[in-house]
């Protein structure tokens, strides 16, 4: 494999992730004083290079105090290009913002495997205790546009970029281990009804509980959103969930399901919602903030990872379908097999490259990973990655941030391609020494046999409740009960249509039928 902008990715990686090996175990816990001397914000340097100002082609500026005109009150003249050049440059400087979590930070560091599970997985990522792979992450809210609040009562995406030898594996997890649907062909929905009102403009909270009520296998995700963990404090203080069932392969070819956790070192922190809403007022990028200035302080946050593991044969007989985002994996029957940790150490050099530009997909996956029948894992493999076409571009993934370590293939031309990829050939099969098929990690993927009628199975009927009645009746305490119907009371009080409400309540009532009457009691009172 031939290295892709080997000088650009190498010195990319010098400046923002730096090389594994060459990481030194006293930057773990203490800086050096001139790192401590340094401001907690960001402040503008200047180059270390010349420092002469220029135009975007690289000609010097003499003057940039004024634009050129005839005469002190004169009219300006078309010739002055620096004028025509920032004035043209200012009105491109933004991209498409993210369809859904737009809003967002991000770091970076590296993961270290400290479990062998190479009887699972075959992928070089896990392939010895102790290797270090370089990561980048990217957290976020969900549903609100890029300048919302960091407080507000949404998931949290918890994306996960690992830059192997056999490509990039985008693990795009969530801070909840299930999801609203189980099939994306109700996720434009899904977004539109999170979304403002296409007339008004405004939050509609008829449109969110219409679509849910409608839908009530989001009943279990709508439990954990206003239970007591539904806002966030920050993204230091949350677990990640890769929630989609994947399928290892391990170097015998033999396969598994897994689903992977990631678990916060920090400590599970949360909001109330007075306060989130107090700092949704005063500090609305407190999440951003707040990672930021913990790298800044060498407060380097820390995740376990953990993978949970299902044979074919419990697959086969387990009663639930095991490809359910809607649904969990009971830990006492797949209980967390642990596998390393990752440590973010490493802040931005600038946000709109590192962060902005920092895009993932489900389908990034390596051998030894490879997807699953999950329908919202395979709807999301094709959305995420046209998405980034369209927002970033066809060559997004030659950007530094996306750019994997080596890549080599047909793919040529295109807006702001980096790396043309020389003289070789563009088409396959050839006889000019083009990159060739992998012949040693065809036992990676082997073949699977898939059976059955093809038409359209409406998943609606199917268990929605069973896991939603577990969490409140086992897990939730008397006081966590009690701020759930605070919560929920206090978004479904907002529905102006009683229709609408009343199909709420009755899902809600097939959870819990005690749970739906001091729904319904709060609700009259509220009213009062």
């Amino acid at each position: 494999m031939i290295p892709v902008n080997r000088q650009l990715i190498n010195a990319y990686h010098r400046l923002i992730i730096s090389n594994p090996r060459s990481y030194e175990i006293h930057r773990l816990t203490k800086r050096s004083k001139s790192e401590k001397d340094q401001p907690k914000r960001c402040t503008f340097r200047a180059q270390t290079e010349t420092n002469v100002l220029t135009t975007a082609s690289g000609a010097p500026i003499s003057d940039k105090n004024a634009s050129l005109s005839i005469g002190s009150r004169g009219p300006l003249l078309l010739q002055d290009v620096q004028l025509i050049e920032d004035l043209a440059h200012l009105g491109r400087e933004r991209i498409p913002e993210r369809v859904v979590h737009a809003k967002g930070g991000g770091a970076f560091g590296y993961f270290e495997v400290t479990d062998d599970i190479t009887r699972y997985c075959a992928a070089r990522l896990f392939e010895s205790v102790g290797k270090r792979t370089n990561i980048a992450v990217r957290f976020s809210t969900t549903g609100g546009e890029a300048g919302s609040a960091d407080s507000v009562r949404d998931p949290r995406g918890f994306a996960v970029k690992f830059y192997t030898e056999d490509g990039n594996f985008d693990l795009v997890a969530n801070n909840t281990p299930i999801f609203f649907i189980r099939d994306p062909i109700f996720f434009p929905s899904l977004v539109h009804c999170a979304k403002r009102n296409p007339i008004t403009h405004l939050p509609d909270s008829n449109a969110f509980w219409d679509f849910m009520s409608l839908r009530p296998e989001s009943t279990h995700q709508i439990f954990i959103l206003f239970g007591e963990r539904g806002i966030s404090d920050g993204f230091r203080f949350m677990n990640g969930y890769g929630g989609h069932t994947f399928k290892l392969v391990n170097d015998k070819g033999e396969s598994v399901y897994c689903k992977f956790h990631l678990h916060t070192e920090q400590g599970i922190k949360w909001l109330e919602p007075d306060e989130a809403t107090c700092i949704a007022g005063k500090a609305p990028d407190y999440a951003i903030e707040d990672l930021y200035e913990a790298i800044q302080d060498g407060n380097y946050p820390k995740w376990t990872m953990y993978i949970q593991v299902m044979t074919f044969e419990q697959a086969e007989k387990y009663p639930e379908n095991p490809f359910d985002l809607t649904k969990v994996w009971p830990q006492k029957i797949f209980p967390l097999i642990k596998v390393g940790y990752f440590i973010l150490n490493k802040n931005p050099k600038n946000y709109f490259t590192d962060v902005e530009q920092l895009a993932f997909s489900p389908a990034h996956l390596i051998p030894g990973i490879l997807p699953s029948p999950d329908r919202m894992l395979i709807g999301r493999m094709f959305s995420y990655g046209d998405t980034q076409r369209y927002r970033l571009g066809k060559n997004y993934l030659q950007l530094p941030v996306n750019c994997p370590l080596q890549v080599k293939n047909y793919h040529r031309d295109g807006v702001m391609v980096h790396n043309n990829q020389g003289t070789g050939p563009n088409y396959y099969p050839n006889s000019v020494d083009g990159p060739e098929i992998s012949k040693s990690i065809k036992k990676l993927h082997p073949p699977f046999n898939v059976a059955g009628d093809v038409n359209r199975f409406d998943s609606g009927s199917e268990d929605n409740f069973s896991q939603a009645r577990i969490l409140y009746q086992r897990v939730f305490n008397e006081e966590q009960k009690e701020k759930f119907i605070v919560n929920i009371a206090g978004s479904l009080h907002t529905v102006t249509s009683p229709l609408i409400q009343r199909r709420a309540l009755d899902n809600i009532a097939k959870v819990d039928s005690s749970l739906e009457k001091r729904i319904s009691d709060y609700l009259i009172k509220k009213k009062k």
